[in-house]
Order: C-alpha cells, then structure tokens, then sequence
C-alpha cells in the first residue's frame, strides 16, 4: 500500500536571488514488515508424535520442533548392536585359527621340503588355510554390512527429531501430539523474522528517488526511527499495475519482531509545475504574478500549492527554470 502526501520542497537562495525552479513534492510510501523468509517443516518418517516443543509464536532453541517415537527404531539398532558385537567374536575365533592353521602349514611345508610327507598332505593343509582366511574375511564383510546397516538406522532415528532452523519462529502448526504422521506429512511453518524485510510496488519515479538515497537510508517504523536499506528489486514490470516490485530490509532493528509493523520512507520526486518564491511573487486584487528581471515582463500565474518559502504554479511558457525573478513582482 502507497499513501502519497503531498509537500513541496523550499529552495535556497543564495545572496537572495529569486529563481523559478523545476517543482518536486515529498511522497511517503508506505509498507508492512514481513519475516525474512518462511518453510515448510515436513517428516522424513512415518510414526506417533511424541512431544511438540513450540508453539504458535515461540521462537525455535536447541530442542527439535517436533520429536517422533523412536521405540521400534531403537529395537532395530540394539539388534543390529548385538549382531555386530556376535560377529566380532566369530572374527577373534576365525584370526585365532588362521594363525593356528598357518602354523601348522610352516610345520607341513618343511616336513614336504624335507621330502617327508606327502604332496597331498600339503596340499591338504595349504587349502584348510586358504578356506579358513576366506571364512575370516567373509565375517570381515558381514561386520561391514551390518555397521552400514547401523548408520542407516541411526541416521533414520536422527531424522525422527525433526528440526528447524534456531531463532526461527513458528508460525503454522498442523499436528498435535500423539497424532500417527506418514512420510513427507506437513507439521507446520517456521519464519525467520531475525531480520525484518517490506515489500513495496512503486513506479518508475519512486523506484529512482530511493535509489538516489544513500545506501543506509532514514525510515520510520511504527513512527519509530529506523534504518533500512534496498534488498532486490524485481527487474519485471507489471503491466496492469505499471509497479516495480521491490523490497527493503530493515537494519539494526532492536523493537518487536512480526509481521504488520508499518513501515514508512519519505522521499522526493518530480512534481507538475514550476517552484517560485514567495518573495518573488505580487498578489493584489487576487491576480498573483512574477516579474523577469532581465526583460522586466510580467507573468501571471496559477498558484497551485506552497512550501515554507516557494510557491507551486502550473507551467508557463514564458517562466523556465533558472530564470531570475524580481522581488514583489515589482
């Protein structure tokens, strides 16, 4: 929403030379304060919730928004546990016979080199050995396999706390405690309103007047004075509403933090007409008119609007801006 009050703004003349300038007037635009930014908060998992720690409005701490029952997923890892620590001691029985077995295939090799025993006596021993190491490695890979196992359930178990970001405030809720949820179930929306952003339409005009701001520039929320400075502006143009879409953000900020706060900036733009100074101007009987120095001619004008020191009047042929006036129109 854009509110348009109407001012003009007073010349300053140096060494009290009177000169028509081009007329511009003060503009308020005026928006709401929105949060930075806003997310779906959704479960990777299906299960009963089991404890909601925010509500509507509270901001979000180190606990998780919503934690998931964990009971069956705990099971699962304490049985995977178990089979790990089983396969671990079949693993300390498989190296304690291969190094049995590679003993005994030493003490066979040297009997075959000696030519006492029988070929197929070490090739005998030489297979034990070689099955024994294989059964040792496939328990290797079977331990492997279940640790994966272990790191999926783990990281399942992690996502039935499910989290959003600190600082972050809730604003939808959709779930209640106790409700069973499937995967990719809506719980609600948090906000980020840390940081303050007012999105405005404007035109053409206004969209150059705040760009010729400083960076950092003055505005007024809620009537309080704060800072604010251009956050994007929409390159699109809205054909029906002839708007720039734009947004500011608002700096350094230390008052309530929501949506709706009204914010407003003040700034200056092309006005119709032509600005004078009152001193400049003679208004007798009602016919107020301007006198040019350099030519001595008489102008009548139309007042339309003042400021503290200049006077508003339409266009005029003969009056141009940078033109010298004669005091009292004399």
């Amino acid at each position: 929403m854009i509110l348009i009050v109407l001012s003009f703004f007073s010349i300053v003349y140096a060494q009290d030379v009177l000169v028509v300038e081009p007329a511009r007037k003060e503009i308020a635009l005026n928006g709401y304060t929105r949060s930075r930014s806003t997310i779906s908060v959704s479960s990777e998992v299906s299960g009963r919730i089991l404890k909601i720690n925010y509500d509507l409005g509270e901001a979000i701490g180190d606990n998780p928004f919503i934690e998931i029952d964990q009971t069956f997923i705990d099971f699962q890892i304490a049985g995977l546990k178990q089979s790990i620590i089983g396969l671990d001691i079949s693993m300390k029985r498989s190296a304690s016979r291969v190094k049995y077995l590679e003993k005994e295939f030493q003490r066979v090799d040297n009997l075959f080199k000696k030519q006492s025993t029988s070929e197929a006596k070490w090739d005998a021993s030489a297979e034990e050995l070689k099955q024994a190491g294989l059964d040792h490695e496939t328990i290797k890979q079977e331990k492997a396999v279940l640790r994966i196992n272990l790191s999926e359930l783990m990281e399942r178990k992690r996502r039935h706390s499910i989290r959003a970001p600190q600082g972050w405030v809730v604003v939808d809720k959709r779930v209640e405690k106790g409700e069973i949820i499937g995967p990719q179930t809506l719980l609600g929306r948090v906000a980020d309103f840390q940081e303050l952003v007012v999105p405005l339409s404007v035109s053409a005009h206004e969209l150059e007047a705040i760009k010729s701001l400083p960076q950092v520039f003055d505005a007024a929320l809620e009537g309080e004075p704060v800072k604010a400075m251009i956050d994007w502006v929409n390159p699109e143009f809205n054909e029906k509403t002839r708007k720039i879409a734009m947004e500011l953000v608002i700096q350094d900020y230390q008052g309530q933090r929501r949506g709706g706060l009204e914010l407003e900036l003040k700034v200056s733009i092309k006005a119709e007409g032509l600005l004078v100074p009152k001193a400049a101007v003679f208004n007798r009987y009602e016919n107020p008119r301007v006198t040019i120095k350099q030519t001595g001619e008489v102008i009548n004008i139309m007042i339309l609007g003042e400021t503290n020191s200049g006077l508003i009047i339409a266009h005029n042929k003969s009056l141009k801006p940078g033109l010298v006036l004669v005091e009292g129109g004399r």
